[in-house]
């Protein structure tokens, strides 16, 4: 298993990122050992699921003012740009170089990416929920307001 402890070191408690992550870290798991058919079929599958992804990101990026979207959509561009690379490997036959990306670069990456990036956007997320539920119920935001008390 390539990426491993789900569970306990990936878990951002937001629900759609957290399942998200976790169907990521299953196609990733399940095309390490697959032969070259369902390897080809497999890296496909994990493309798309990327690219919804990280769309999925970006929306919750947009929609919520994130600080960090563009060094974060950076990062999702370049991954993605290294998987669709990859895949047109996989396509002329040559599946070794993606096998090796798989094994090697992935999973390094996410377990990066998701401690760093994607729990700093989950962190904000829960913070513009909170102050959306507190302006609802017209209360203060104690986050921001005037340490002295002074409005």
């Amino acid at each position: 298993m390539l990426i491993s402890d789900f569970d306990n070191a990936y878990q951002l408690d937001h629900t759609q990122m957290d399942q998200t992550h976790r169907e990521f870290v299953d196609l990733v798991n399940q095309i390490e050992s697959c032969d070259q058919a369902a390897f080809k079929a497999g890296f496909q599958a994990l493309v798309t699921h990327t690219e919804a992804h990280f769309a999925a990101e970006q929306l919750l990026m947009e929609q919520s003012g994130f600080p960090a979207t563009a060094e974060h959509t950076g990062e999702h561009q370049r991954v993605l740009g290294q998987l669709h690379q990859m895949h047109g490997r996989i396509e002329k036959g040559s599946a070794a170089m993606a096998r090796a990306f798989v094994r090697e670069q992935l999973p390094g990456w996410f377990k990066l990416h998701a401690i760093t990036m994607d729990s700093a956007l989950a962190a904000h997320l829960k913070l513009a929920r909170n102050r959306q539920f507190q302006s609802e119920r017209g209360l203060p935001d104690i986050l921001t307001a005037d340490a002295a008390g002074d409005d």
